[in-house]
This record gives structure tokens, C-alpha cells and sequence, in this order.
């Protein structure tokens, strides 16, 4: 079965500044694949790229056969890209029921009838059903987080890119987010999933990549590469003998 997104010698440069040079990699559908490296390696970049924030420099994206590297944000929402952000940006005057019905229309072109069906199961998932009617502006920062997924989700899409979603929570607050990731997957979602926290890569991935200086280093089986001999020189800068 062919890949759902494939990414080829991807590359972006902001003047001299060659923030990716060369990454390469696949998902597969219903593939939780992790993505790890130093400040810098251009894994936000990276993502930008994908939802059409950023246009690349070089390279290819191909997502369910088709190549998009040159359509739009909104074009690629539509095909099935869906994301979060590192710094949650859900409309803080809103309700997190009215942000997630917001995503279905304006995201899925669903009609609000539709969209506020649509917002009650996702709250359901996301485990936030009893703070449907908080305004998201009150909300603590895991229910930010979690609130970040189900907007993503609420525009339908195939794959969802996941920029830090665990970062700056507590060890139990990031078992309810893995377990929230293993219920979305099951529902067959991809997911591209940038973290620092070890955990979430060991426990909620089925592949990991690490990323350095604008490429990529290594990919494979999650415990494979978070011990292996290339991420240890990435991260600590020397070299195994």
C-alpha cells in the first residue's frame, strides 16, 4: 500500500540561512510517526511546509498520490491536513464547544447543524465533554492542549500534525494526552508527532525520525533509534567509538 504522504529532499532557505537542506521520509495510514531532534533542526519548519505556511525551496510533497507542494493552506485543509500548534491557538473569547464547532465549519465546510453534532463526540474523545461550555481563554494548559487536538480534528482530516502537544505537562497529564492519541489513532487518523518528551515517542509512536542540522539522521522503530549511536551525537555532540 503506497504511503499516505510522502516527503522528498525537502529543503527551505531564508537567505544563507538553509534550515532544511534535505529531509525525507513517509507515513503510513493509521501510522503514528514521531519526530525528535535538537532546538533548531527545523522540525517546526518543517510542518509549516506541510500546511502550506511556508513555501520549500526544494523537494516534494505528495499526499494521497497527489503532489501539493504549491496549493494553499486552505486547499490542503480541505484534502485532510489537519494540525496543532506548540503555543495553543484555540479563540480564547470562544467556548471549547464553539471553538471545535468553528473547525468543522470553517475547516470541513460542514453546516453548523452538522458541526455542533461533530463537537460533542470530539469533546467526548478529548475528554473534556464537562468543560464544553468554558471559554477557552480559562481553560489550564492541558485542556489548551487537548482542546488543540480536537480543533485539528474537527476539520476532518486524513493526517494531523502533532507540533509538541505534551510539552510543559505533568508525567500524569501526559498519560491522559497518549491516551488520547492511541483512542484518535484507532479511529484511523495518521499522525506526525514533533516532542521532546522521551515518553511519548517510546510509548505512543510506531516510528520515530530524528532530525539535525536541516536533514534526516535516522528513522526505524522507536526504541531503536532513541538509543542508537546517531541520536546520542546529535544530542550530546560527540561521538560513540
Amino acid at each position: 500500500m503506497a504511503p499516505i504522504l510522502s516527503v522528498k529532499d525537502l529543503a527551505i532557505s531564508f537567505g544563507s540561512n538553509h534550515v532544511l537542506k534535505s529531509v525525507n521520509f513517509e507515513l503510513n495510514e493509521n501510522e503514528v510517526l514521531g519526530v525528535v531532534g535538537p532546538n533548531g533542526a527545523g522540525k517546526t519548519v518543517m510542518l509549516d511546509i506541510l500546511t502550506g505556511v511556508l513555501k520549500p525551496t526544494g523537494g516534494s510533497i505528495t499526499f494521497c498520490g497527489e503532489e501539493i507542494s504549491k496549493k494553499s493552506i486552505y486547499e490542503r485543509v480541505r484534502m485532510g491536513i489537519g494540525r496543532t500548534y506548540q503555543i495553543p491557538k484555540s479563540f480564547e473569547g470562544m467556548t471549547a464547544y464553539e471553538n471545535i464547532i468553528t473547525g468543522g465549519v470553517y475547516g470541513a465546510g460542514m453546516s453548523e447543524k452538522e458541526a455542533k453534532v461533530q463537537a460533542k463526540e470530539i469533546l467526548e474523545i478529548i475528554g473534556m465533554s464537562d468543560r464544553a461550555l468554558t471559554f477557552a481563554g480559562k481553560l489550564g494548559l492541558l485542556d489548551r492542549k487537548r482542546l488543540e487536538i480536537g480543533m485539528a480534528m474537527a476539520s476532518k482530516p486524513k493526517i494531523i500534525l502533532f507540533d509538541e502537544v505534551a510539552g510543559g505537562l505533568t508525567e500524569s497529564e501526559i498519560a491522559g494526552v497518549l491516551d488520547i492519541v492511541a483512542t484518535i489513532r484507532k479511529l484511523g487518523y495518521s499522525i506526525i508527532w514533533i516532542e521532546h518528551v522521551i515518553q511519548t515517542m517510546l510509548k505512543g509512536t510506531d516510528r520515530v525520525l530524528c532530525m539535525a542540522n536541516g536533514v534526516d539522521v535516522i528513522c526505524g522503530d522507536p526504541h531503536m533509534v532513541m538509543t542508537s549511536r546517531e541520536v546520542e551525537e546529535v544530542y550530546l555532540g560527540v561521538k560513540k567509538k
